[in-house]
């Protein structure tokens, strides 16, 4: 395992913790990146696996529609359940929230279904950790609304409440705390084929304000960072983003593609959420003058857009949310699946008649530009409009078959094909 140099943060806030149980001290992270233990009880209280709850999701999920050969089921109750992060080894998923807390998602029997799941680093007080992402040498990084973690072990040591951590970027310096917001916060990250941490950094507003333009062009505020792995070298990788919450590398052409959401109140038909392609750094994909595709925004209609926007390779259907996806590398699902994008559309809240809460899939062309795309799975929006689940993230596991997280009902699902 190759060294990094961390710095560590002695300003971690009081978190609340169960009545008998020691409350973590403002100096727990220092302790953890010094590998010193921080008298968190050993004992991690895990999230009930069976019940009635349990037995109303798998109900719920019969009604999910899947093309033919599939099969859907639940893998998981997890709380508040958002991105994930699956272990290069295989051995346990992590799951964000945009809460506090991180959860580890153990199958230790391999038999397509969650044994244990519990709540990851909990000596620490994360913010917001929506953001989980793993490098291939198995370090696990955690991006929160203005902190950015590091996790050397985590896919090893994370039965025990303290877990070597260390600081990438320090609290209050991933964006200025002067623009940290309840809107727009749910970071995600990967790490790039350069070796680099990406970033996302949606801008708070529905269209931020021209006087805002200069301090997010210079931090990447509505746009995507990325730096080195220990958080020197930051630059803005990309700009002209409203808030993406999904990215990933085409493992073919090393291309970055992310979802955007787009400006909310244009109406239920405009603009479209967008899927996009980032095949070097320094574009500009429009936002804020294109408030979805080439759909112009009213705060911007007399402003010239910047030359050379790059347009989305996808407009999704507007509102819809579109959130996590991931590049299909599995051999489990047939041939037309491997090598496409499966994404996570969550669902609308803007929108008199409501559309999403299901998984898309994209095919690619073989010059690596987006082809077809079509519904994969479907049925969490009921026909009067009500949802039963809001998928979130799509993860692939080691054995070909596809996570999928759902915070509304706090559940991850797999999705396994089956057919000849």
């Amino acid at each position: 395992m190759r060294a990094l140099s961390f710095i560590a943060s002695a300003s971690i806030a009081l978190m609340a913790l169960p009545a008998l149980a020691q409350q973590p001290t403002a100096g727990n992270l220092e302790k953890l990146s010094k590998f010193q233990s921080t008298g968190t009880p050993l004992e991690i209280p895990q999230v009930p696996q069976t019940g009635p709850k349990a037995d109303q999701i798998r109900k719920n999920l019969q009604k999910i529609k899947l093309p033919p050969g599939f099969k859907i089921d639940l893998y998981a109750l997890v709380p508040d359940a958002r991105h994930m992060a699956v272990g290069p080894q295989g051995v346990v998923t992590f799951v964000g929230t945009r809460k506090n807390k991180v959860y580890a998602v153990t199958d230790r029997a391999k038999m397509g279904v969650a044994e244990e799941v519990k709540e990851f680093a909990p000596s620490i007080q994360f913010k917001i950790p929506n953001g989980v992402c793993f490098s291939p040498d198995g370090f696990l990084f955690i991006v929160e609304q203005n902190r950015v973690l590091v996790f050397p072990a985590a896919e090893f040591f994370y039965e025990s409440p303290d877990v070597a951590a260390f600081v990438v970027v320090n609290q209050g310096e991933l964006i200025p705390p002067e623009e940290e917001s309840f809107n727009h916060t749910a970071r995600v990250c990967r790490i790039g084929p350069d070796d680099k941490l990406y970033i996302s950094l949606g801008q708070p507003f529905n269209v931020f304000a021209k006087e805002k333009m200069d301090l997010y062009k210079k931090t990447g505020i509505g746009g995507i960072i990325r730096m080195n792995r220990d958080g020197t070298q930051r630059e803005v990788f990309a700009f002209g983003i409203r808030n993406s919450v999904g990215m990933d590398f085409n493992p073919k052409d090393k291309s970055l593609w992310f979802t955007d959401n787009q400006v909310d109140g244009m109406g239920d038909d405009i603009p479209p959420g967008e899927l996009n392609r980032a095949d070097r750094p320094g574009l500009h994909f429009g936002f804020p003058w294109y408030g979805g595709g080439k759909v112009r925004t009213e705060e911007y209609k007399d402003s010239e857009p910047p030359a050379n926007v790059v347009f989305p390779q996808v407009e999704m259907d507007a509102h819809a949310a579109d959130l996590g996806m991931t590049f299909y590398t599995g051999n489990q699902f047939p041939e037309k699946y491997r090598g496409g994008i499966f994404s996570a559309q969550h669902g609308s809240w803007n929108r008199t008649k409501p559309i999403g809460a299901r998984v898309m899939f994209t095919s690619l062309k073989p010059d690596g530009t987006a082809d077809k795309t079509e519904v994969f799975a479907e049925g969490w929006l009921t026909e009067n409009g009500e949802y039963i689940g809001r998928p979130v993230d799509v993860a692939q596991l080691k054995d070909g078959s596809l996570l999928v997280s759902d915070d509304f009902a706090g559940a991850v699902y797999r999705i396994t094909y089956e057919g000849n």
